[in-house]
């Protein structure tokens, strides 16, 4: 697969986005936090999930982002990958949904759910 093709550019877009929201951002305050939250930990206390939920999703997140960028170079279930972003997306927006943010909170989420999917089915 050349990293030319649509496909890999999305799964650059999409994987460099994720690393950077958890690991360079989460502490960070945006206007598209759930809530009132101003980092991502709190983001999670608003939505009323476990502590450990945290964990699971920036694992899976993280280690996602980490396929996506380096199945553009290596065979790596990118497929996989993306559907678990996607999956995850849903929930993010279940999540704006449930403590009543306004749509342009959810944009982020909607962005990435598109370009997973995207992925998903071109790749």
């Amino acid at each position: 697969m050349s990293w030319l093709s649509i496909p890999s550019v999305l799964q650059l877009i999409v994987g460099l986005g994720l690393l950077n929201v958890w690991l360079l951002r989460p502490k960070s305050p945006t206007g598209y936090r759930g809530g009132e939250a101003r980092s991502l930990r709190e983001e999670f206390e608003v939505y009323g999930l476990p502590g450990f939920a945290f964990y699971v999703v920036g694992g899976l997140k993280i280690l996602a982002g980490v396929i996506l960028i380096a199945g553009v170079w290596v065979s790596l279930p990118v497929q996989l990958a993306a559907g678990v972003v996607a999956a995850l997306m849903v929930g993010a927006l279940i999540m704006h949904v449930k403590v009543g943010d306004p749509a342009k909170k959810s944009v982020p989420a909607v962005v990435m759910l598109v370009l997973s999917l995207a992925i998903v089915f071109l790749s």
